[in-house]
């Protein structure tokens, strides 16, 4: 009965995959988890012993509504002297309760009833449900593994109509660990431009770029009015429960962002917005560090993998591998639940991307190379019985 109260687009968005599969490993201590991106690090302390120093000094209260102005100064100095962005930090930069509410805040911004809102699949899962909750209309446009997983002008300008009104793109990707370079956004911000269309860039893995610069496409001529940048600290400064993420762009964007940001969150919480400013002007290193280790830990998944039979194209960026499993002729709901429930490894199904990522699973490397090491050992134990029962069948 109270179901029915429910609001009709809120009972049509599914949960999360990627928790229930997280749900999952962690009722059974024997499971390792390659599932949910959360580096295993612990926030440097230099950056937990400025919080508690704030503590001390009674600093509980809310904060400005966009933010702090230091840390706004901050995060302006951080994009400009790393990746090449100006951004006013009076009125182009709001902090916000981790990137998931800045991507939240730009699509109910943005969105009216209709409007089609393009997302390369596969993708992050949050995009389309939130569309969604919007009255926007979903229109997938393809990543496919033989161009890398990257975005293509060709593949973007076929999804193209009168009502298409957003874009939104994530790269370094999650989950396939795709970057785009300078080379490669060209084409697509010429189209951009040709369609007037807004450009949501979600830049969380930014930092995790493992081989050259990270690229934003807000960094390209003419394009910065259109784009609205967001990131966060969460990934590469090990702040995922600090709840800190940003948004930057256009004046009149970010306001609109800011008016429901006033009512709905008021403020990001205070503790983590020190804790950002700490980590911009003393963490830098430690981010570096902990990049080195995901980047060790990046190629011994990655060859571990192929070392069992399943292709993997090299992930770049980000915290993922994201390996081809359509050889197996299972489902990748099909062999994430074998693999959890015969040797014990926690993947997340590919499908849950977007139809783009059927025939994958993704598998984050945020974990401890000891356990991605036994987690290996697994998958190669699992990959070897099922070619032996694939024998069996065929010689009976």
């Amino acid at each position: 009965m109270l179901n029915e109260l429910i609001a009709p687009r809120v009972r049509e968005i599914a949960p999360s995959g990627i928790r229930a599969f997280f749900d999952l490993s962690a009722a059974n201590k024997d499971i390792i988890s390659l599932g949910v991106g959360e580096p295993d690090f612990v926030t440097p302390e230099h950056v937990r012993a400025a919080c508690i120093r704030a503590l001390n000094r009674g600093e509980t209260m809310y904060t400005p509504n966009a933010g702090l102005p230091e840390l706004r100064e901050e995060i302006a100095g951080y994009l400009h002297n790393g990746f090449g962005l100006r951004y006013d930090p009076a009125n182009e930069i709001l902090v916000t309760v981790g990137s998931s509410e800045a991507v939240d805040l730009a699509l109910r911004a943005l969105i009216a009833h209709g409007d089609e809102v393009i997302i390369p699949s596969p993708g992050y899962i949050a995009y389309s449900p939130i569309a969604h909750l919007n009255g926007g209309v979903l229109v997938e446009v393809p990543a496919a593994a033989e161009q890398g997983f990257k975005l293509t002008a060709e593949a973007l300008q076929k999804v193209i109509t009168p009502r298409s009104k957003l874009l939104v793109v994530n790269f370094p990707n999650n989950p396939t660990g795709a970057v785009m370079s300078y080379e490669d956004w060209l084409p697509i911000a010429q189209i951009v431009k040709a369609n007037n269309l807004i450009v949501l860039s979600d830049e969380v893995y930014a930092e995790l770029t493992y081989t050259g610069q990270h690229t934003s496409i807000a960094a390209l001529p003419g394009m910065k009015e259109q784009i609205i940048v967001i990131s966060g600290f969460s990934k590469a400064f090990a702040m995922t429960g600090w709840r800190v993420g940003y948004a930057c762009g256009n004046p009149e964007l970010i306001a609109a962002m800011l008016k429901i940001h006033q009512y709905t969150a008021m403020c990001a919480p205070v503790l983590g917005q020190i804790a950002a400013i700490e980590s911009l002007r003393n963490a830098l290193g430690d981010k570096d560090m902990m990049k080195d280790c995901f980047d060790q830990r990046r190629q011994l998944l990655v060859a571990g993998l192929r070392s069992t039979g399943l292709s993997c194209h090299e992930p770049n960026g980000a915290l993922y591998a994201f390996p081809s499993i359509e050889h197996t002729g299972l489902t990748s709901a099909e062999f994430a639940m074998q693999l959890l429930k015969e040797a014990g490894v926690a993947v997340v199904p590919g499908h849950i991307f977007g139809t783009g990522g059927e025939g994958y699973i993704r598998c984050s490397y945020a974990t401890s190379t000891r356990k991605l090491t036994e987690a290996l050992e697994r998958i190669e134990g699992f990959m070897s019985n099922k070619r032996e029962r694939s024998l069996s069948a065929i010689w009976g």
